[in-house]
């Protein structure tokens, strides 16, 4: 049996090795540096192309940023999809606050920037990916990514009051989330990311507080088609997380699709040259066309 950390050394070697991929176009959704949105053409093909928002993973802290993805982004659009890759402000580095290094996230500037991006992205697509058809639009995210897209999707049921909220659900076809931080709870007991998830929320009544507009497991249920991919052998978000959600979307009376692939850990979801890479790309598939 392979040695576990070694397999994840080696998959999260894989996906760091494709070069970066620069994007057709890029546009701003705000003031800050990374308040931007890259934008991949669909390769190929002369008709409207299904429209998938991507999120970046990376614990929701600073040296993690969008660029890891790009090779998955293009990956999509050689795949016929266009795509919009968001970045947004994360953790930064704050001594004596869960060590020296950077901390997870940002309260609230990781959801406004999540939240803006995508309320800005009907305008910005019309101008930057003109074949793009926002009607079948569905949004993927991996690790902490695919926490931010199942929260995406969950807005119009935050509780009142919260700055994020929607009035109706947002117009997506889906939501395809990739071995996501999805029930917080879970996650904190799993003590996944080296606590990011306090590092993000807080502790005691402020966790209690932000969890509450925060955690996709209390979001529920949405309405929105909601697929869950994760790999068995994931060590780093373990399957018992994507499960916990699972569980609790089934006790809101909602349905949530669960692949949970054999030999694969974490970070071959979003690796090109991964076999799990085809199972995303498919799951995407039958939720936009």
């Amino acid at each position: 049996m392979p040695d576990p950390a070694a397999r994840d050394a080696a998959e999260e070697a894989s996906v760091l090795s494709h070069p970066a991929v620069d994007p057709d176009s890029t546009a701003a959704y705000g003031d800050h540096p990374d308040q931007v949105v890259d934008f991949y053409a669909p390769r190929g093909g002369d008709g409207d192309a299904p429209l998938v928002v991507v999120l970046h993973g990376g614990a929701w802290r600073a040296p993690y940023d969008r660029w890891h993805v790009t090779p998955f982004a293009d990956y999509l659009a050689r795949r016929g999809f266009a795509v919009a890759n968001v970045e947004y402000r994360r953790g930064r580095d704050v001594p004596g606050q869960g060590g020296d290094g950077p901390v997870a996230g940002r309260w609230p500037e990781t959801f406004d920037d999540v939240a803006a991006a995508l309320d800005a992205l009907p305008a910005l697509v019309r101008t930057h990916l003109p074949r793009a058809d926002a009607r079948r639009t569905v949004v993927t995210g991996h690790s902490a990514g695919g926490h931010l897209a199942l929260w995406v999707a969950a807005r119009h049921v935050l509780p009142a009051g919260a700055p994020w909220r929607l009035d109706g659900p947002p117009a997506l076809r889906g939501v395809v989330a990739l071995a996501p931080i999805a029930h917080v709870a879970r996650a904190v007991e799993l003590d996944v990311c080296g606590g990011a998830v306090t590092q993000l929320l807080g502790s005691g009544p402020e966790f209690e507080a932000r969890a509450r507009c925060a955690d996709p497991s209390v979001l529920l249920p949405t309405g929105i088609a909601t697929a869950v991919v994760q790999g068995r052998e994931d060590t780093v978000v373990p399957w018992a997380v994507a499960e916990a959600y699972a569980d609790a979307a089934a006790k809101a009376g909602e349905m949530v699709g669960l692949t949970l692939l054999d030999g694969v850990g974490h970070f071959p979801l979003i690796d090109p040259a991964a076999d799990a890479c085809a199972v995303v790309a498919e799951e995407i598939a039958q939720l936009a066309w």
